[in-house]
């Protein structure tokens, strides 16, 4: 879905990138499977300027955690930014988490997302929330809430759109956890895990801005209408 073209030849991830290099982020690593070399060569030849780009390969597509931990060679220790790659972050969050000395999760305000995203309401209404203490870290990531879940939730009602700031503990945390009732290794698993257990501690920033999704067909129309006329710089 990140190949899809938004303009002309222009995939949908050079516009995340541009978003990346614009928040302050130099070095970024795509985990990719297997089949998808057309990814290393269309960036071969494009040879960005302004990040650099590295490669990651999960060989299955065994879920989120999965992806994640495919990728621990290339973080070398260090904090890591994690992001979907169909989804179109802002640049305040993104320059938000990247100014953390903690691991975080940009939480993103409900009315925020209903009044700017290209995403449905009854989409957004089955978005995982997240409970936040009165501290400004994250408790938990609750998956498929109900309305009475949702009711119990103090104002302003945030959801995650898996906007992450992650530390090297994250990797012990993924190797830790078993698969989730839909058989993938799912990062908020793993990310529940390294609070219960290693202790790890998240800032959960609210924003109130809209975050694009390019999860399906149907959205493609409307994300080219928000991004037309952005210069794509890499």
């Amino acid at each position: 879905k990140a190949m899809i073209p938004i303009d002309g030849d222009r995939p949908f991830v050079d516009y995340v990138l541009t978003e990346l290099a614009d928040a302050g982020y130099t070095r970024v690593c795509l985990v990719i499977g297997p089949e998808h070399g057309g990814v290393r060569d269309y960036y071969a030849r494009l040879a960005p300027k302004r990040v650099s780009i590295d490669f990651a390969v999960q060989a299955k597509p065994l879920g989120t955690a999965d992806a994640v931990a495919a990728a621990e060679s290339f973080t070398a220790g260090e904090h890591i930014l994690v992001i979907n790659s169909d989804n179109f972050y802002p640049p305040e969050a993104l320059a938000g988490l990247r100014e953390l000395d903690t691991a975080g999760l940009a939480a993103f305000q409900r009315d925020g997302m209903l009044a700017g995203s290209n995403i449905p309401a009854e989409r957004v209404g089955r978005f995982a929330v997240i409970e936040i203490g009165a501290d400004g870290f994250m408790k938990r990531v609750i998956e498929k809430p109900d309305a009475d879940t949702i009711a119990a939730l103090p104002e302003p009602v945030c959801v995650s759109m898996n906007c992450w700031r992650l530390t090297p503990k994250i990797f012990d945390a993924c190797r830790a956890i078993q698969p989730s009732p839909r058989g993938e290794l799912e990062i908020t698993d793993a990310v529940q895990y390294a609070i219960d257990e290693l202790g790890e501690r998240f800032a959960a920033p609210v924003f109130s801005a809209p975050v694009l999704d390019l999860s399906s067909r149907s959205d493609i129309a409307a994300v080219k209408q928000a991004l037309a006329g952005m210069e794509v710089r890499l």
